[in-house]
């Protein structure tokens, strides 16, 4: 789990960052989980945006993202959200 202050340092580098991916129409299938898999996994933090077709909330959607990617939901903000999953591999970010 997340402290309070990573949880903040993660919202502040998420703030300079670009949506890589969309949820639609279909809402949240096995394409999509592979590609957030493979995005987490590569990047660790990422911004996703829900269009106004998608059949569930932003809400709902990163949490079902979250659950489905052993990943953390960050931050939901109106039709974006942020999710962030540690890579010990290979970790690309520092939290304090």
């Amino acid at each position: 789990m997340l402290t309070s202050k990573q949880r903040a340092q993660l919202r502040g580098l998420a703030n300079s960052m670009d949506t890589i991916l969309q949820v639609g129409k279909g809402g949240v299938m096995d394409p999509l989980v592979k590609q957030v898999d493979d995005a987490l996994t590569a990047r660790e933090l990422i911004k996703m945006r829900v269009l106004e077709t998608a059949p569930q909330s932003s809400r709902e959607i990163a949490d079902e993202l979250a659950q489905a990617t052993n990943s953390q939901v960050v931050q939901v903000i109106g039709t974006k959200f942020v999710l962030y999953r540690r890579n010990t591999k290979k970790p690309i970010i520092e939290l304090k």
